[in-house]
């Protein structure tokens, strides 16, 4: 059970719940959002605003703003280490110094620290991994093949001990995923891209603030966020929730040897299913003894409970070898830079 459990939520009334849960996603892209957030919650525009700012300060909502896609916008990748004990926090200090570096966790596994690193070039990206393997030693390179569902969205405001998506998923359709850049982006884009990527600004008017910090008007970048939400450059804008502080801490990636003929007809079976947060295709590295080729993730409060509902799921969907790699601990968590962005072009 999360130590977590039921403390943060003491200070949260009704409406606090509604904007958690309801607006993760489907901010309006207007000048004004907060005014339709408000009606929706049957409050003012600038008790909604004040509402938001209220959560950031509780850290139960750790962002306000875009989402965006690593993948399509730059050239991103999973990676792991192999780091002894006494060499851990070192080598964890030259990983997470580089700004191309989001996310970084120790797991329990042989290979116990993994990272995220999203640069603005394939070039870039493999330098800064020759760079931590002269460091660190040899790294798994594992960059996304295939997207099946990748969302982090759920509602956190509940007594359930493992996360459960509300989004109607019967099927999904598999998203073939490059190592190189997959939009092609406007100078104004990658503009926007960089004044967004750490959230917007909280005040009533976040469009225009951003207009403004770029030197354009308010509704060039509204038109240029709907764009590059249809580009899916932007997957979703709205409360980036802290799953820790939601009690949402026993999180378990659990790797499957799936053949790679059926890879597709697996990952989009098990990517519909509710309780599947993360669902996607990775290469095998057999020559360091890594035969896995589909991720899922599920999020829970509870390890037992995570731990059963993958019991029904390699009992039900996935009949195949696997390997359960809880997070034990977060090294390191911040959106994906894209300061490269702009050299680029």
């Amino acid at each position: 059970m999360s130590s977590l459990e039921g403390d943060w939520r003491v200070p949260l009334d009704s409406v606090d719940a509604s904007f958690i849960d309801s607006f993760q996603s489907g901010v309006p892209v207007e000048p004004r959002p907060f005014q339709s957030i408000g009606e929706a919650l049957s409050i003012s525009e600038t008790a909604a605003l004040d509402r938001l700012e209220r959560l950031l300060e509780l850290r139960i909502v750790r962002r306000f703003g875009p989402v965006l896609n690593p993948p399509v916008i730059g050239s991103s990748t999973l990676a792991a280490v192999q780091v002894p004990e006494d060499r851990f926090d070192a080598v964890a200090e030259t990983i997470n110094s580089y700004r191309q570096v989001n996310h970084n966790y120790r797991r329990d596994h042989e290979w116990n620290m993994w990272f995220v690193l999203t640069a603005g070039t394939k070039a870039r990206r493999d330098a800064i991994i020759d760079e931590i393997e002269a460091a660190a030693g040899p790294v798994l390179v594992l960059p996304l093949v295939t997207d099946y569902y990748i969302n982090l969205e759920f509602p956190v405001v509940n007594g359930d001990q493992f996360a459960t998506s509300t989004a109607t998923r019967s099927t999904v359709e598999p998203t073939p995923v490059s190592e190189t850049r997959m939009a092609d982006l406007s100078p104004l884009e990658c503009e926007l891209l960089l004044a967004v990527q750490d959230g917007f600004p909280l005040s009533l008017t976040p469009y225009q603030d951003v207009a403004e910090r770029i030197g354009s008007d308010v509704e060039t970048v509204v038109s240029a966020i709907k764009t590059l939400l249809k580009t899916n450059c932007i997957k979703r804008i709205g409360c980036i929730v802290n799953h820790v502080t939601t009690g949402f801490d026993s999180n378990c990636m659990v790797v499957w040897k799936v053949p790679l003929e059926a890879i597709d007809r697996y990952g989009s079976r098990v990517g519909a299913l509710p309780y599947v947060t993360l669902c996607y295709h990775r290469p095998p590295r057999p020559e360091q003894n890594w035969p896995y080729t589909l991720f899922t993730m599920i999020h829970g409060r509870d390890s037992a409970a995570v731990d059963e509902r993958i019991d029904t799921l390699a009992t039900e969907q996935l009949p195949f070898d696997h390997e359960r790699l809880y997070s034990t601990e977060s090294l390191k968590q911040t959106g994906a830079r894209y300061d490269e962005l702009i050299s680029d072009f």
